[in-house]
């Protein structure tokens, strides 16, 4: 174990590491700033995608109710001219079943989604979203990097969520409780030829006010 991890999981209420999909409840807890469901992927799939040509990679910026996103993301991928596989299939599956758990956990009957392939530095500063709650999952290339900043300064400790585990975190909108100072940021890639694929799910509770 790093010591940038060690120090993160020493802030095991603010950061809640799960081992199961149910665990990105955990957002509700009192002091849980984020929840990391750190999984395995199929056999193969990383191999797969991160093989692929990046004009063949879904990318979208829409807002749709959960239930028609497994649709919605399949035609994206008919679109890039995606082949049929087995690993498509479980990429579209996931990306639905993603948002339905997040809109549930949430109750938002409308989720803003977004599917970014980012060659380039993209929110490379720490920061916190000015949003209630968000949720990343990086499907090629590195994923999401966060930290504990103190004193206004940006993490000492920098941990780096693994490539293809969800991650949802609390915003600056977040209600009940004061905001933790968890800060993330896009990794900085510009120059390294590296491509991701990254879903970014956020809530919407009010369509009218969000369109308007």
């Amino acid at each position: 174990m790093s010591v940038a991890y060690a120090e993160i999981k020493n802030h095991s209420e603010a950061v809640h590491f799960a081992k199961a999909a149910d665990g990105l409840s955990a957002l509700h807890d009192p002091q849980c700033a984020a929840a990391i469901w750190n999984r395995p992927l199929p056999q193969g799939f990383q191999n797969w995608i991160d093989g692929l040509d990046p004009d063949q990679l879904p990318a979208t910026r829409t807002v749709l109710r959960p239930d028609v996103i497994r649709q919605a993301v399949s035609y994206l991928c008919d679109g890039a001219a995606m082949e049929l596989c087995a690993e498509r299939d479980w990429l579209i599956s996931d990306i639905a079943d993603l948002s339905q758990r997040f809109a549930t956990i949430m109750g938002a009957p409308y989720l803003r989604l977004r599917l970014g392939v980012i060659t380039t530095n993209a929110c490379c500063k720490f920061h916190i979203d000015a949003i209630k709650a968000r949720l990343i999952c990086t499907y090629r290339g590195t994923a999401t990097q966060y930290g504990f900043a103190q004193d206004g300064v940006d993490p000492r400790d920098v941990a780096t969520v693994p490539t293809g585990s969800p991650m949802v975190m609390r915003g600056t909108l977040w209600p009940e409780n004061p905001v933790s100072n968890l800060k993330h940021r896009s990794p900085p890639i510009a120059g390294t030829g590296e491509t991701r694929l990254v879903l970014v799910l956020d809530l919407i509770f009010d369509l009218e006010e969000d369109l308007g």
